[in-house]
């Protein structure tokens, strides 16, 4: 097919005429189109009757660098994939992430040992991906082939918007990767680790994001190269911006940045210039679904907190709040409204805010957790929150509705002690597979003196037999000497913030606590 032997047969949708109108455009639209072609994306053939053909389209977007400023102009061309047929021409599209706790327990082990952290450009990951389905496409729109312009589409390769995109794609470097050493993680599908002697590296995948996380310069030089025969891949330079995520670098940290995403949230919001809050949310009760009148048009709420979700991988401290305002996305009320108002007012007062990782021992993992009883007005379901530590680092928290009953306070921080221990449990073998196992049990700290008696104490009785499965679970880690569940006074377990709303002064602390502060400061000559 000649790039230049469109004639435009059928009408153009407004925003692609403008595009070929626009040198920019024009020029990122060719590039694209060129990229196609040249990987064999797909080959013409008849339009057959009862052919399932997916539309095709072009999406228009400006790339910007982590300080917002231009960096190119981005022309892609998508498969409308809501028109695929399971069973036709889709079958498995689920695809592994890596998963935020992984992302930052490498980042904490690669800081303790001074290792390379590097990100990866892979030009148009998802055309690297073989499709095993028959799936045609209508010709792109602005480059249909005059020879033969009723022709459709026969697609050789996974194209963006393919339901089986993203998996085609994720099994395809992963093939790649098992041939030149790396296996993939059984705690995270997406981690793929390589050892060899005293050389380590780690490729953590997402989506088509990639870092490398290599032991010494001469490793990466050596993987780049193997990837680069392969892939059309770049060396991106170290870790500076990833998953919208701006990465501060520091001698001896990371300091990790969601400023301009929160930025564009308020702006979404309108509040770009509102009075900051002190706090995300009140320590009045808990907000219940009848509360105020319901909104004529929800769907601007349900953005809001949909975008607010994305912005606790570095924001802890909003975690609570959050989880508090999706509870009643179905059904949301001007109260409602007013409580996800006061967190972006929080955010607003804490922009420049973010999560820091320092290099700290990495031999002892430490967790809190903390639970509010029947604290929900409408079905009384309990609140359980937790947080861990690895050395200094927060590695996960989580606050969550739990998904039952409690008939009891004592009931309610145990479920929680079982929800914080399976994490350290994944965590500990996470570990154990980088090669950096730990050597201490894993110390989890309880406020309820009741909970942690139900840790140890072998005797069942009636009050207990209901919650028997995580009795066993947590009692089994404690008896092997992986978990050792302590108490701890109220007034210093940091996993309150994650539970409940917190007075000022103490909700600050527990803040710092979770190492949630303002960017280091630019020293001259650093």
């Amino acid at each position: 097919m000649n790039l230049h032997s469109d004639i435009f047969i059928s009408p153009l949708p407004k925003s692609t005429i403008a595009a070929l109108q626009n040198p920019d455009w024009n020029k990122a639209m060719l590039d694209e189109f060129q990229a196609l072609i040249d990987n064999k994306t797909w080959k013409l053939v008849p339009r057959m009757p009862n052919m399932n053909i997916v539309r095709s389209m072009w999406i228009f977007r400006h790339k910007l660098n982590s300080n917002g400023t231009l960096d190119r102009y981005k022309a892609r061309l998508v498969c409308d994939g809501r028109s695929q047929q399971v069973g036709i021409d889709c079958g498995e599209t689920f695809s592994p992430v890596v998963k935020p706790a992984t992302i930052r327990t490498v980042l904490s082990l690669a800081l303790s040992k001074s290792w390379d952290v590097h990100q990866l450009d892979v030009k148009n990951a998802f055309l690297h991906g073989n499709l095993n389905e028959t799936v045609y496409m209508h010709q792109p729109p602005g480059f249909r082939d005059t020879s033969f312009p009723d022709h459709v589409c026969l697609l050789q390769k996974s194209l963006y918007g393919l339901k089986q995109a993203p998996r085609a794609w994720y099994q395809r470097f992963a093939d790649y990767v098992f041939t030149i050493g790396f296996h993939h993680s059984k705690c995270d599908h997406s981690l793929f680790i390589f050892h060899s002697g005293q050389h380590t590296a780690y490729i953590l995948l997402y989506v088509d994001d990639i870092l490398l996380v290599t032991s010494s310069a001469t490793l990466r030089h050596h993987f780049m190269s193997l990837l680069a025969t392969e892939f059309a891949m770049k060396d991106l330079g170290p870790l500076s911006y990833f998953l919208g995520i701006a990465v501060t670098r520091q001698p001896s940290s990371y300091f990790l940045s969601q400023q301009k995403y929160a930025l564009e949230v308020l702006e979404r919001a309108g509040l770009s210039s509102c009075n900051p809050a002190i706090t995300p949310v009140d320590t009045k009760h808990k907000m219940s679904s009848s509360d105020g009148e319901l909104l004529p048009d929800a769907t601007s709420y349900r953005r809001l907190a949909g975008a607010l979700q994305y912005l606790t991988f570095t924001r802890p401290d909003i975690s609570y709040a959050v989880q508090q305002v999706c509870m009643h996305m179905h059904a949301p009320r001007t109260t409602h409204m007013n409580a996800l108002k006061r967190i972006l007012r929080y955010i607003k007062g804490t922009i420049s805010y973010g999560l820091t990782l320092t290099r700290s021992d990495t031999s002892s993992l430490v967790a809190y957790t903390d639970a509010d009883w029947a604290g929900c007005p409408d079905t009384r379901r309990s609140t359980s929150g937790y947080c861990v530590y690895l050395g200094a680092n927060l590695l996960s928290w989580s606050s969550k509705c739990q998904p039952t009953l409690s008939r009891s306070s004592a009931e309610a921080e145990y479920r929680g002690v079982a929800h914080v221990v399976s994490e350290t449990c994944w965590l500990r073998n996470l570990l154990l597979e980088l090669r950096n196992p730990l050597s201490r049990a894993t110390i989890v700290y309880c406020d309820n003196v009741s909970a942690v008696y139900l840790s140890t104490n072998p005797v069942q009785h009636q009050r207990t037999k209901h919650i028997e499965l995580d009795i066993h679970f947590v009692r089994d880690t404690v008896a092997q000497g992986q978990i050792r569940v302590l108490h701890m006074p109220s007034c210093f377990q940091i996993a309150d913030i994650f539970t409940k709303g917190l007075p000022h002064v103490l909700f600050r602390d527990f803040r710092s606590s979770l190492n949630i502060r303002e960017p280091p400061v630019s020293t001259a000559g650093v």
